[in-house]
């Protein structure tokens, strides 16, 4: 261990000094890199966030059960709708053979609202659904989307999809020889 010159020791305080200022001055830049740099991260997750639309409809299409059946000459859809009257409910074909069921249940006191003005309800225990109902389903290349029949009863829906007929074996060109 050399002993130091007070001029040496003078060059290393200075040192010290200009490394805590380069520090002081490193953390706040650093953190201002470090937020610029998670920006487009965040802005990713902004831009690629599902619409508000996308997610009720997903909620509303993983909320609704539904069977389907295939028989000789049709494709049957059955669905529990409960609460909905049939003019509430929508089946549409949509573009790309693609069978849409829709409908919206409103809470009851929204629907007595129009009727009568009552006395505030409170609700002591809320367990039936409210909101939208719909289903997407995709058809086969066999069914006829001219031939569709829907009927509601009981809370039930039953949408039938008939089949077109299988296409006729070609027959064979007979090519007369000479």
């Amino acid at each position: 261990a050399q002993k130091q010159t007070p001029r040496q020791e003078e060059g290393e305080r200075e040192k010290r000094s200009r490394k805590m200022d380069v520090l002081m001055v490193e953390q706040p830049l650093l953190s201002t890199l470090n937020q610029l740099l998670s920006a487009p991260d965040e802005m990713e997750k902004q831009l690629n966030a599902p619409a508000r639309s996308y997610v009720r409809d997903t909620r509303a299409m993983s909320s609704t059960p539904a069977d389907v059946k295939e028989y000789p000459s049709s494709y049957v859809f059955v669905l529990d709708m409960p609460g909905l009257k049939s003019g509430e409910i929508k089946v549409q074909i949509e573009e790309g053979n693609v069978l849409n069921i829709s409908g919206e249940r409103k809470r009851e006191e929204q629907r007595q609202q129009k009727k009568e003005k009552e006395a505030e309800v409170k609700y002591l225990r809320m367990e039936r659904r409210v909101g939208k109902f719909m289903r997407k389903f995709n058809l086969p290349k066999n069914a006829n989307a001219d031939a569709i029949s829907a009927e509601y009863q009981d809370g039930v829906l039953t949408v039938t999809v008939q089949k077109l007929p299988p296409p006729e074996p070609k027959k064979p060109k007979i090519i007369e020889v000479k």
